[in-house]
């Protein structure tokens, strides 16, 4: 019996990393007939990172959760198989996302400038990007999930952020997220912060407020900086 279930508890270990190893694989194939193996590669290891911390910050806060999922040109997304308690964990799980998936981003910076890669140079820059596009104030992006903190009513500000960067950008994977992030913003219009179910789960001390929001501006501040930085480098002289 006890052999059966370390047979069974070993599978599924085994299930989860084929789902992490399988899926990263594919994407990999599918990117690099874009962008080539190299860039491919680096790439979705950044978005790895990025879940990870996501996937860390979960278990930290005692969370279940699954393992890392890729799909090509759309990404990827750990399962919270547990609702977070009340929104400073929602924000702490969120925020471990792209505070990771920068240091993973800065590491490729360097790597680059030591070296001199333009490969790495241009990971990186997906990486800042990519990080400071997920900051967009709008739920189910995780700056949305992160100014929740705040108030929901933070994610009116959102829209019209994801709407320039369409305008600007025109993709059929920004169409997907607006459609994703409508229940959000008719959510935002009529949050009330008085009923019952509202107080419990976005009651928080007006300090732990102003720690989020102030790590929210300095890194995607940050990540704005280090996007137009990389970004002119990249350009040709």
């Amino acid at each position: 019996m006890i052999k059966a279930l370390v047979l069974l508890f070993t599978a599924a270990k085994f299930g989860k990393l084929l789902t992490v190893v399988g899926t990263m694989a594919i994407s990999i194939v599918v990117y690099s007939f874009v962008f080539g193996w190299g860039y491919s590669v680096g790439f979705v290891l950044l978005i790895l990172i990025h879940e990870m911390g996501h996937f860390v910050a979960a278990r930290q806060k005692g969370l279940n959760v699954g393992v890392p999922t890729f799909i090509p040109f759309v990404g990827a997304w750990i399962a919270l198989k547990d609702r977070p308690m009340n929104v400073e964990t929602e924000a702490y799980v969120a925020f471990a996302g792209p505070l990771l998936g920068t240091v993973g981003a800065l590491a490729c910076y360097y790597l680059s400038r030591h070296y001199d890669s333009r490969l790495l140079l241009a990971v990186s820059y997906s990486g800042f990007f990519l990080n400071l596009f997920n900051l967009i104030p709008l739920s189910p992006f995780d700056g949305g999930r992160i100014t929740a903190i705040l108030s929901p009513r933070v994610w009116l500000v959102g829209a019209p952020v994801l709407i320039a960067i369409f305008l600007w950008r025109p993709s059929p994977m920004l169409i997907v997220m607006a459609v994703l992030a409508a229940p959000h913003i008719m959510k935002a219009f009529k949050f009330d912060a008085h009923a019952p179910e509202n107080a419990a789960y976005y009651a928080t001390k007006l300090e732990t407020k102003m720690t989020y929001g102030f790590y929210y501006l300095a890194l995607a501040g940050f990540l704005a900086v280090m996007s137009f930085d990389v970004h002119n480098m990249l350009e040709p002289n």
